[in-house]
C-alpha cells in the first residue's frame, strides 16, 4: 500500500510527455493504462505512479485519488 505522501504526489502528478501530456495521471485513459502494464512502465517514479494508477483503477479508486486532489488542492 502507497504512503500518503506518495497518494498526494501523484494525485497532482500529469503525463508528462505524449499523447495525453499534461493529464493527470488518474485521468489517463484505462486502455493506455492497460497498453503500459503489458508493455512496461518506465523506470522510475513516473513508472511507480503509473504501475499504482493501474492498480487503483483495477480495484475501481479513481475516486480515493479524486478526492486526494480535491482535499489537498495546489
Amino acid at each position: 500500500m502507497p504512503n500518503k505522501d506518495f497518494l498526494i504526489q501523484l494525485a497532482h502528478t500529469k503525463m508528462p510527455y505524449g499523447k495525453y501530456k499534461d493529464r493527470y495521471l488518474i485521468d489517463l485513459p484505462e486502455y493506455y493504462i492497460v497498453w503500459y502494464h503489458s508493455k512496461g512502465f518506465p523506470k522510475g517514479k513516473l513508472g511507480d505512479m503509473l504501475n499504482q494508477v493501474y492498480e487503483l483503477k483495477l480495484n475501481g479508486l479513481e475516486d480515493m485519488v479524486r478526492t486526494i486532489q480535491k482535499q489537498y488542492s495546489k
